[in-house]
C-alpha cells in the first residue's frame, strides 16, 4: 500500500469476480463509469479461502516487484459507497479494505488514481486451493479492460470443476 489518504476517495479498485460488471449491479452497487487499470508490483494469486468451500480459492493479490495486477476501476456514485460492499467481501474478517495507487493508460498519458482495493487477511491464505471454473468466468467477464497475455493467463488457470452452488450463483454470495 502507498501512503495514500483514504478520505474522499470515490474509486474501487477490482481485480476478482467483481469486474463482472453484472456481478456488481446483482449487488446493488451504483457505479458513474468502469475503465482499465493495473496495480504495479503486485501479482494476481488465488491463495484466499472461500467461505464454507472446503478447497476452493477466491482471488487476491500479493507483492510482487515484477509483475502487475489488471482489472476494473470503477468511480463509485458516492466515496461511502465502499462500505456497501463490505458485507460481500466479508470485510472486516475475510479480507480488508486498503487504498493503493492504480494507474490507467489514456493515450501517451499514464494517470494515477487511489483507489480502494481488498486484501485477503492472513487467517484465510492457504497456498493450497484452486478456483472454481464459474468463479474465473467472471474474471473473464472483464477482459475488455485487460491485455490478451493476461486474459490468456486466466483461461490456463488451473481450476476444480463448479461445486452445485456455483451453477446456482446470484451473484450475491459472500467470499
Amino acid at each position: 500500500m502507498t501512503a495514500i489518504g483514504s478520505a474522499g476517495v470515490s474509486w474501487y479498485f477490482a481485480y476478482g469476480s467483481n469486474m463482472n460488471p453484472l456481478r456488481m449491479a446483482a449487488r446493488g452497487i451504483e457505479t458513474i463509469e468502469r475503465i482499465p487499470a493495473y496495480l504495479p508490483r503486485f501479482k494476481l494469486c488465488f491463495n484466499k479461502r472461500a467461505n464454507n468451500k472446503q478447497g476452493v480459492a477466491y482471488a487476491n493479490i500479493r507483492r510482487c516487484e515484477q509483475s502487475r495486477v489488471y482489472g476494473a476501476l470503477y468511480r463509485l456514485a458516492r466515496a461511502e459507497d465502499i462500505q456497501l460492499l463490505d458485507p460481500f467481501e466479508g470485510t472486516p474478517v475475510r479480507y480488508g479494505r486498503e487504498v493503493f495507487e492504480l494507474f490507467t493508460d489514456s493515450g501517451a498519458e499514464q494517470s494515477a488514481i487511489a483507489a480502494w482495493a481488498y486484501t485477503a487477511n492472513t487467517p484465510w491464505l492457504d497456498e493450497n486451493l484452486l478456483p472454481e471454473a464459474a468463479y474465473i468466468q467472471h474474471l473473464l467477464a472483464g477482459a475488455d479492460l485487460y491485455p490478451e497475455s493476461y486474459r490468456q493467463r486466466l483461461l490456463e488457470q488451473a481450476v476444480l470443476p463448479n461445486s452445485e452452488s456455483a451453477h446456482h450463483e446470484d451473484g450475491l454470495r459472500f467470499n
